[in-house]
């Protein structure tokens, strides 16, 4: 059942994200990615938003939390997730390693895509 409302959250957040996408490209035109811009932005004001008032606040059952976090926010946008590790591995004191997973995660997804590229142009 878990994964129905990951399912089900993800959707609406990919519709959610693609909306905005659509929003951003007609206001401001295709020269910038503001879409993605907004989106990485404001998934992770509402991640923040989410998850204080989880730790601090409220009570939320784990469908709840799968459904809005994993769900919703996933679906609209990963960078939210990143950005809450990151930031609790800077919480716990460990920013050693929440540097290196920002850069690290920054760096290798450029390098990722990257060579995703050059292989396919390669064979292609």
């Amino acid at each position: 059942m878990n994964y129905l409302f990951v399912f089900i959250g993800g959707g609406l957040g990919a519709s959610l994200r693609h909306t905005v996408n659509v929003g951003c490209a007609r206001l401001c035109g295709l020269n910038f990615p503001y879409g993605t811009f907004v989106v990485n932005i404001t998934g992770s004001l509402l991640m923040g938003l989410i998850a204080g008032y989880l730790a601090f606040k409220g009570e939320a059952s784990q469908p709840w939390r799968l459904f809005i976090m994993t769900g919703i926010l996933g679906g609209y946008t990963t960078f939210s997730a990143f950005s809450l590790d990151a930031v609790t591995l800077y919480e716990r004191g460990e920013i050693g390693i929440a540097l290196f997973y920002v850069i690290g995660s920054v760096v290798l997804s450029i390098v990722g895509l990257v060579a995703g590229l050059a292989l396919v142009r390669h064979f292609a």
